[in-house]
């Protein structure tokens, strides 16, 4: 419904769906695009695209990992899963059900999503345009080489950003003004997920990127940034008053204060940031393992073609200092 409030918090203009009914399950979960069906064809838009691009590749004989359809097509499972339901329309009633929103759009949806390698996919299906022209190929890679790219993917940008997306849209009145509004609170979702992606795009390695840190410093930024989530959940569920506005009445029906679904909030932030630094390290210890074996092989085989001119080398260079004398 437009416009739709309850009780003495401030409402939200626009074409949206608040439900009446208390939550359980099942309405959490039931299928409940809003009026303006955006979420659904943009997850609708993601998979045709993704897919088109894969069955570009086998189509002309190259393969495509099927875990990372697996992945990316669950990446787009998780931003349906909390926009195209009930828990789209309860998220503008409740605290704690706004927060699992959240939580999956900021940091699950972008580690699944960067493991279905969507760049890499995308530079492999786009065809190279015409010497002396410009296609959509040459364009992506020129902005993965561009200063903006190389700035965006810097921990000095994307950890700031990554802590203020929490901290000073919570603690300041910008969440209850984004709020007022359809379009704000399209932003909001449309910033959650984005950046989401900026944090993990470097940290994960799959795609390229203009920053390669080690399996070590990518551990490390995860580390450093994973605290900041679990800090706010407890600030949040420490928190006597409440935080922001727009959830202050809750319906009376429902038989719920706001403070403690607040308080629910809280806990449902402090406990999720063990879900993605799993994910992540997962991903990273896996990745670390291939990169030892590809490197094991590369060195095999240029001890095969020099018959093993390096480990001569080594050992004979013992051998001097092992003589009396030797250098």
């Amino acid at each position: 419904m437009p416009g739709m409030g309850n009780g003495t918090h401030p409402t939200m203009s626009g074409p949206m769906w608040m439900p009446l009914d208390p939550p359980d399950l099942a309405r959490l979960l039931s299928w409940h695009p809003q009026p303006l069906p955006l979420e659904p064809l943009a997850c609708l838009l993601a998979l045709a695209v993704y897919g088109g691009a894969v069955w570009r590749l086998r189509r002309r004989g190259d393969r495509w990992p099927w875990h990372r359809v697996v992945a990316f097509t669950a990446g787009v499972a998780t931003v349906a899963l909390v926009t195209c339901t009930g828990i789209g329309g309860y998220g503008m009633e409740l605290f704690s059900v706004h927060m699992v929103q959240h939580m999956v759009l900021s940091m699950l949806s972008p580690i699944l999503l960067l493991l279905g390698a969507p760049v890499t996919l995308a530079l492999r299906a786009l065809p190279t345009a015409r010497r002396g022209r410009t296609g959509p190929r040459e364009l992506l890679v020129r902005l993965l080489h561009s200063r903006v790219a190389a700035v965006v993917s810097s921990p000095f940008y994307t950890l700031p950003l990554f802590i203020a997306s929490l901290y000073a849209l919570y603690f300041t009145p910008i969440f209850d003004w984004l709020m007022g509004s359809w379009l704000g609170h399209e932003f909001m979702l449309v910033h959650f997920l984005g950046v989401g992606l900026l944090f993990f795009w470097p940290i994960m390695g799959v795609d390229p990127a203009p920053r390669r840190p080690s399996h070590v410093l990518r551990m490390l930024e995860l580390f450093i940034g994973m605290p900041f989530h679990a800090f706010f959940g407890i600030a949040v569920m420490m928190s006597h008053g409440l935080i922001v506005r727009f959830f202050a009445d809750p319906p009376a029906s429902w038989h719920l204060t706001a403070l403690g679904d607040q308080s629910t909030g809280g806990g449902i932030a402090w406990g999720f940031s063990e879900i993605p630094t799993l994910l992540v390290l997962l991903a990273l210890l896996v990745q670390w393992a291939a990169s030892d074996r590809r490197t094991a092989a590369r060195t095999d085989r240029q001890a095969e073609r020099d018959n093993d001119a390096e480990l001569n080398a080594y050992n004979a260079y013992l051998a001097r200092l092992a003589r009396p004398g030797g250098s």
